[in-house]
C-alpha cells in the first residue's frame, strides 16, 4: 500500500513514500540518524525515504524535496529509498539535496555520521553501493509506525523474482532472510514492551528462509513465533504471494486463532495472458481456488489485494477479467496501481496503452474495490476484539478500522459493532482488557 507520511520532529524528520516496509525502515532511519547526532546540526536534517514503484512516486518525492528545502532552508537533506537506489544520479543532480545514500546504507548510523563533510564537493553527494552485493539482513526492531500500537519486524528483504513491470528487485536486491532465532527474540522484546500485535514484513515475505541453513519457511517462522511467544495476542503478515504459501502456514491459518484472519495478496491482475506477460507465477484459477479454500477452512478470513490497471496489451476483455476476479476471489480491500512503465523493465518495452485509458481503468477498478469494501462493512456485526490505535480508531482481527472514541490507546477491547459510516465500523465497548 502506498502513502506519503511525515514523522519525527522539527530538528530531525523523515518523509516517507511507498509501502509499509518503507515506513518501517523510516523509523530505523530516524533512530540511526539520531545516533549519529543529526538533530544537533545547525538547521537540523530532513530524511526522504523514496519509492520507485511508479513514475508518479518518484516525481512526488522530488516535489517533496523541493518543498522541504523551501521550508527548511538550513537543513541537511538526505535522500534514500528505492528510487534513490535505482535513480541515484537523478536525486544527486538536485541542488536541494545534500546526500544520496542507498537502501542498505540508510539502515546504518555510520552513513549519517559523515554527513557534515558532504556538500562541499558535489561528486561526494551520491553514496549508493551495489544492492545486489548485499547477502544478509537484520531484523531491526521497530516499536510502531506513526503512533500505531502494532509493532513491525522485518523478516525478509529483496526479491529473486523478475516480474516484467517491477523495478523493486533493483532497489532492494536479491532475497535475504533474517535468522529465525533473531526474529523470535525481537518479537519477545516487543511483547515485553507491551505490544499486543506484531506484523512480520518483507518485500517478498513468502520467500522467507530459502537462503538460510535448513531452508525454514514462512509457515515455520509463524508457528515458531506463536509457540515461543505465547504471550503475543495477535500476529499478522504484511502481504503474501499465494503461490508460495507452504503447508505449515496453512496449518497456522487453520489452527492458530492468534494468527489474524486477514491476508493481503500480491494478485496484480485477473487475466491469464496478462499474468503470463507480467511473468507472475500464478494464474487466475489458482487465486480463486486459494481464496475459496482459505475461506472454507477459516470462514472469518478476509482478503486484500494489489491490482494493476492498464498493463501493456490489456484489452477490454482482459480488463473485464480483472474486474470479475474481485467478486470471484471475494476480495474485501483493494489497492489499485495505474500501470507506470519503469526504466529498463521488460514491460516498459511492450506496446503501451494510452495514459488516459489507463487512468480510466484504474478509476473503474477503484470503484469496484470501493463496492467490495462497502459490502465488507455491511457484513460485519456482533462482537469483535479491537486493538485501539491512535486517532480514535482501532482495528478488528480482519484489519477493519473501528471508531473507538476516547478509549485508551494500546488496549484490546471487545466491541459490539452496530454499523458503519462508509469508512469505519461503529460500535460500543463492552469490556476492556489490557494485556502486557
Amino acid at each position: 500500500m502506498d502513502f506519503e507520511d511525515e514523522t519525527g520532529d522539527e530538528n530531525l524528520k523523515v518523509l516517507t513514500f511507498g509501502c509499509r516496509l518503507n515506513a518501517y525502515e523510516s523509523e530505523v532511519m530516524l533512530r540511526k540518524a539520531r545516533d549519529a547526532g543529526l538533530q544537533d546540526l545547525d538547521g537540523g536534517a530532513v530524511l526522504v525515504n523514496t519509492c520507485a514503484v511508479t513514475g508518479t512516486a518518484v516525481k512526488s518525492a522530488q516535489t517533496a524535496i523541493r518543498r522541504a528545502r523551501r521550508e527548511n532552508p538550513n537543513a541537511r537533506i538526505i535522500v534514500s529509498g528505492c528510487a534513490a537506489q535505482t535513480e541515484a544520479q537523478t536525486f544527486g543532480d538536485m541542488g536541494e539535496v545534500d546526500l544520496v545514500i542507498g537502501n542498505e546504507e540508510k539502515l546504518h548510523s555510520q552513513s549519517y555520521k559523515a554527513l557534515p563533510d558532504f556538500g562541499v564537493n558535489d561528486t561526494e553527494k551520491v553514496r549508493v553501493n551495489d544492492i545486489m552485493a548485499v547477502t544478509e539482513t537484520a531484523p531491526h526492531m521497530v516499536d510502531c509506525i506513526g503512533g500505531q500500537t502494532r509493532a513491525f519486524v522485518q523478516v525478509q528483504n529483496g526479491c529473486d523474482h523478475r516480474c516484467t513491470f517491477c523495478i523493486i528487485p533493483y532497489g532492494r536486491g536479491n532475497s535475504r532472510s533474517a535468522p529465525m532465532g533473531s526474529v523470535v527474540d525481537q518479537v519477545k522484546k516487543l511483547v515485553d514492551n507491551g505490544y499486543l500485535e506484531v506484523v512480520l514484513t518483507g518485500v517478498d515475505t513468502t520467500s522467507y528462509g530459502a537462503d538460510l541453513p535448513g531452508r525454514p519457511t514462512l509457515g515455520t517462522l509463524v508457528q515458531n513465533t506463536l509457540k515461543q511467544v505465547p504471550e503475543l495476542p495477535r500476529l499478522r503478515l504484511s502481504s503474501i504471494d499465494s503461490i508460495e504459501v507452504d503447508e505449515p502456514l496453512m496449518e497456522a491459518i487453520v489452527s492458530e486463532t492468534r494468527f489474524m484472519p486477514h491476508l493481503h495478496l500480491s494478485l496484480q491482475h485477473g487475466d491469464d495472458m496478462i499474468l503470463k506477460r507480467m511473468k507472475r507465477r500464478h494464474l487466475r484459477d489458482h487465486s480463486i481456488e486459494f481464496c475459496n479454500h482459505i475461506r472454507d477452512i477459516r470462514p472469518d478470513m478476509v482478503f486484500g489485494a494489489d491490482m494493476i490497471a492498464g498493463f501493456p496489451t490489456e484489452t477490454d476483455e482482459m480488463f473485464a477479467s480483472s474486474i470479475s476476479i474481485i467478486d470471484e476471489c471475494g476480495l474485501d480491500f483493494l489497492h489499485v496501481f495505474p500501470f507506470s512503465p519503469r526504466p529498463e523493465t521488460p514491460a516498459a518495452k511492450m506496446p503501451q496503452l494510452d495514459r488516459g485509458l489507463i487512468k480510466q481503468r484504474a478509476s473503474t477498478l477503484r470503484t469496484k474495490g470501493e463496492e467490495a469494501f462497502q459490502k465488507h462493512l455491511n457484513s460485519v456485526s456482533g462482537i469483535h476484539s479491537v486493538l485501539v490505535e491512535h486517532g480514535g480508531l482501532g482495528r478488528t482481527p480482519q484489519f477493519t478500522t473501528v471508531q473507538t472514541g476516547d478509549l485508551p490507546q494500546g488496549q484490546i477491547v471487545d466491541m459490539a459493532i452496530s454499523g458503519h459510516n462508509g469508512k469505519h465500523l461503529i460500535g460500543e465497548a463492552i469490556r476492556e482488557q489490557k494485556i502486557g
